[in-house]
């Protein structure tokens, strides 16, 4: 399958940063004075002729009590996608059990934050966080071995290829019960392992 390369995208903060200087009755001369830039940098800045460097943005923001999530809005919009190449893959270790990252929580979407890892446990080893339950729903599929996933007080095995769904709040854990390692692809809402 061939990737797509996306366009380069240009990020303009200008217009947003000249509407809250005339909505604060700011003059250019003033504003540049704060941030210790000149006059003709920031008018230039607010009719989009240059894209300002990250120190200078900061400092126009807080001059002008500018909120960054408001002037950075329009770059999370324009991201629809987010791709996490195989080998920049984020890990965890819990003992003898590996957690590979394959879809990162974001953090602008709070309680419905999803993330999502492959788990590898060797044989006879099973998972301890959520050995006490915790808010949310667990979605996981078995790729590779056996398993038995004990949830409140049932067991219930599965073998590759099976898929269970089940609310978190209920203590559970997966146990490798084969003799070969066990690897499943696992959802967590919302994110618990991953989040930053």
């Amino acid at each position: 399958m061939v990737e797509e390369k996306s366009e380069k995208k240009t990020y303009h903060f200008g217009e947003k940063i000249r509407a809250v200087r005339e909505r604060k009755h700011m003059t250019l001369k003033q504003v540049a004075k704060e941030a210790g830039v000149s006059e003709s940098l920031v008018s230039q800045i607010e009719r989009n002729k240059v894209s300002p460097a990250i120190d200078t943005l900061f400092a126009l923001a807080d001059v002008l009590d500018i909120n960054l999530e408001y002037l950075f809005e329009e770059y999370r919009r324009t991201r629809p996608v987010t791709i996490i190449r195989a080998e920049e893959r984020r890990t965890m270790q819990d003992e003898e059990i590996l957690y590979e990252e394959i879809a990162c929580p974001q953090n602008e979407e709070e309680n419905h934050s999803v993330e999502s890892y492959i788990v590898t446990l060797p044989a006879g080893t099973h998972t301890h966080r959520g050995s006490y339950g915790h808010i949310g729903r667990e979605i996981g599929i078995i790729l590779e071995g056996k398993a038995r996933l004990h949830y409140a007080s049932c067991t219930y095995d599965l073998d590759t290829g099976d898929s269970v769904n089940f609310r978190a709040g209920e203590p559970h854990t997966l146990e490798n019960t084969g003799k070969c390692p066990l690897k499943a692809v696992w959802f967590v809402t919302p994110a618990q392992r991953f989040v930053e």
